[in-house]
């Protein structure tokens, strides 16, 4: 399908707020910086009809450009005449490089420039989002991920943030929320809670959940007792083909009890380490559970996803969080590079061309 999937099969309007559901104080100037909500104020007063060029950049080489629909659809809603605006853009999924402009934008300054920050912050978050996960789809060498990104930060952030990762092509989620911009439902296996509700009987957790979710295949999360092979091989043993998988989620702080007696000297055993996951699925293997897939999570990153696939570490999904929305890999600016014409930028800043920027018109 693709050109990002026909635009999530026509769920994304890139010029109207109706998908991004943009917050109206966004209008009223409530997230815009003091200083540009002034110029604006000086600006009608005493250099009225100023016509600037806006260009928007990043200092990253491969990065993977998102947030460019909804800072499109921030424009058309809150920008003041936007169709008297001349605006090219890059699409979002584009791979962008250091000081390429994504977005440029023409027209009075008074009617645009006061989204300036806002236009910044979109455009960051996403393609930093998209970004990191595009490199973790790519370490995950064609397994599929879990974005457990929903815990890792403000839940306002999980609309966004699930479009900028379908973007970077994780498609399973773990909230509705992430969810909301694709398409996608979310869905996962169970919490620690249920497991300690049940006095620590993994067992009596997975019957009891496949007993309320009768046609739910069950994913039992086997590290609650930290002897991850004994409770997925019980697990196993009671619910047979209702088992779909295993999770193992074991703290980095700890070692399981499977090396307990063992040399581990010539690895580190701490938390969800390769040795445990051979093992883990060569047991289940000899037990006759080879239809039980094994799902990872707990600290996970591309450096160390390729470092399981460098090894062919038996692992069929990935769970990711915290890494999917670390947000230091790019920053976007926007600066004025055109005045009434000619050109005028700050030192050390210019009009960057590209032939990669495609007129918009609302």
């Amino acid at each position: 399908m693709n050109e990002l999937e026909l635009k999530m099969q026509g769920k994304i309007d890139r010029l109207t707020d109706k998908t991004f559901r943009l917050d109206p104080r966004i209008g009223e100037g409530y997230f815009t910086a003091k200083y540009f909500l002034k110029v604006n104020e000086i600006i009608k007063q005493n250099l009225p009809d100023q016509h600037v060029t806006m260009q928007f950049f990043q200092r990253r080489d491969d990065t993977l450009l998102c947030g460019i629909d909804e800072v499109l659809a921030i424009i058309n809603k809150f920008a003041k005449n936007p169709s008297e605006l001349e605006i090219y853009a890059l699409d979002d999924g584009d791979i962008i490089n250091a000081n390429e402009p994504v977005l440029k934008i023409s027209g009075k300054y008074e009617n645009f420039g006061f989204l300036e920050n806002v236009i910044d912050a979109t455009l960051t978050r996403r393609s930093c989002v998209a970004t990191n996960s595009r490199d973790v789809i790519k370490a995950a060498n064609g397994k599929d991920v879990f974005s457990m990104a929903d815990r890792q930060d403000d839940i306002c952030t999980q609309p966004g943030d699930g479009y900028a990762s379908f973007v970077g092509g994780i498609k399973k989620v773990a909230t509705d929320a992430q969810g909301e911009l694709t398409g996608l439902k979310g869905g996962g296996t169970m919490p620690h809670a249920l497991i300690q509700m049940c006095g620590g009987d993994v067992v009596k957790a997975c019957q009891i959940y496949a007993k309320t979710f009768e046609n739910e295949q069950i994913t039992a999360l086997v590290d609650y007792n930290n002897d991850v092979i004994t409770d997925a091989l019980k697990a196993a043993n009671a619910l047979k083909e209702r088992l779909g998988a295993v999770r193992v989620d074991t703290s980095k702080n700890l070692i399981d009890r499977y090396f307990e007696g063992k040399d581990t000297s010539k690895f580190d055993p701490h938390g969800v380490c390769k040795e445990l996951i051979f093992a883990l699925r060569e047991a289940l293997d000899k037990a006759g559970f080879s239809h039980v897939k094994i799902v990872v999570s707990s600290g996970f990153n591309p450096q160390k996803m390729s470092e399981f696939e460098k090894f062919k570490t038996p692992v069929d999904i990935y769970g990711v969080g915290s890494y999917l929305v670390k947000n230091d890999i790019c920053g976007f600016t926007g600066d004025l590079v055109e005045l009434n014409g000619k050109n005028e930028a700050k030192f050390g800043r210019k009009n960057f061309a590209s032939d990669r920027l495609k007129r918009v018109k609302f």
